[in-house]
């Protein structure tokens, strides 16, 4: 048997986010693809299932289950998992052999310290934490809101300028490697649009708030979406958006829509594994617009989208978050943008040459994003390959 190497990630409790899951997922395939035998580790309790007053639980329950189970055996992982319910019952490995593969393991991987197990971590050798929401972690540690670094030995994040003096990221006296999202090349081939559409994934607000630090309110992805609600007009393209957004933000709504927007249902666009990987790839380009606490700390922030989208061959128009000097520059596949009228331009530049810049996107996710290589370099990092 190979040597085993776990990760510990929520899948689970998210069900119907088809985005969510690959971007965990893609981090097992890159180790399976260097030869180990990955471990998906998630926990699924009760007070992760919402409360209904018409008994509904147990069937979302189930439902979460069946999700997970779904997720795994899409890419494989068949007999590679651990689902931690309550009371010590698992679905998939038991308790007892999930600890003596994860004693057997070079490290675990805890994304976000999602996995609080005190019997299943201290059977660890080296426990990293795998940090993909950069600033918000370090900022609540450094407030005192909450430690998810605690009791953790190595410290990744895919905010690959955290340390950097242009960086305004508290590093809470850690050093940060960074890592870019891995993305599994074999699960995202290259084939021919349905339109030239420019398409992304995503919330309006997601399950943060502001935060505050040193005198400045860093905000979500609403606060960025509305200083470009203007780029379909600008570039004049089609621009359509895979947004979860509350009945509450109507107004935003329509004036996304007002300014050209097409808003569709998320669970239509990514409400499994395979219908994400169809909307990526039905899709001419992708627009990244990032949240704001990501462009004011110049976190270095990369979404794991993106990497799917230039995978499949599909041009990315990325907010610059910091990555300018720390990602290729080729000026073709991924063209970064600060200001609607740069982003509108990027836009047009992508549609009057396409197929260049379509070629120019898989050829950056091979360099820079194959999970093999992305996981290889931070097993060196680690010391653990």
């Amino acid at each position: 048997m190979s040597t085993p190497f776990p990760i510990a990630a929520s899948i689970a409790q998210r069900a119907g986010y088809g985005g969510h899951a690959w971007a965990f997922l893609q981090y097992a395939l890159g180790l399976r693809g260097l030869g180990y035998e990955p471990l998906v580790i998630d926990r699924l309790s009760a007070e992760m299932i919402p409360s209904t007053a018409n008994g509904a639980a147990g069937r979302m329950r189930d439902e979460a289950i069946a999700w997970f189970v779904e997720a795994m055996d899409c890419v494989g992982l068949h007999d590679s998992y651990s689902l931690l319910l309550d009371g010590g019952e698992t679905v998939g490995l038991s308790r007892d052999e999930l600890r003596r593969r994860i004693a057997a393991a070079p490290a675990l991987l805890n994304v976000m310290g999602f996995l609080e197990d005190e019997e299943l971590l201290a059977a660890a050798e080296s426990l990293a934490f795998v940090d993909v929401d950069p600033g918000f972690t370090q900022i609540w540690c450094e407030l005192g809101l909450a430690d998810l670094l605690r009791g953790h030995h190595r410290f990744v994040s895919v905010g690959a300028n955290i340390g950097r003096e242009d960086c305004t990221i508290p590093t809470c006296g850690r050093r940060w490697i960074p890592i870019r999202p891995p993305v599994a090349l074999d699960h995202w081939p290259v084939a021919a649009p349905s339109s030239m559409t420019f398409r992304s994934v995503g919330s309006w607000r997601g399950p943060y708030d502001p935060i505050e630090y040193e005198g400045r309110r860093l905000g979500l992805r609403a606060h960025e979406l509305r200083r470009f609600a203007e780029l379909p007009s600008r570039a004049g393209a089609e621009f359509e958006l895979a947004l979860e957004i509350d009945p509450a933000d109507r107004d935003d709504s329509e004036l996304l829509r007002r300014c050209g927007w097409r808003l569709v249902e998320p669970r239509s666009a990514a409400g499994s594994l395979a219908a994400y990987r169809d909307y990526v790839a039905s899709a001419g380009a992708e627009i990244a617009i990032a949240k704001n606490a990501y462009v004011e700390t110049r976190s270095g922030w990369f979404s794991d989208r993106s990497a799917c989208f230039l995978a499949s061959g599909r041009p990315v128009l990325a907010q610059d978050t910091g990555l300018r000097g720390s990602l290729p520059e080729r000026g073709e596949g991924l063209l970064l943008f600060e200001t609607l009228e740069e982003a509108a331009e990027g836009a047009q530049r992508i549609l009057a040459d396409w197929p260049r810049h379509s070629a120019a996107a898989r050829e950056l996710a091979e360099d820079v994003f194959d999970a093999r290589k992305v996981i290889g370099g931070l097993l060196e990092e680690l010391g653990a390959a």
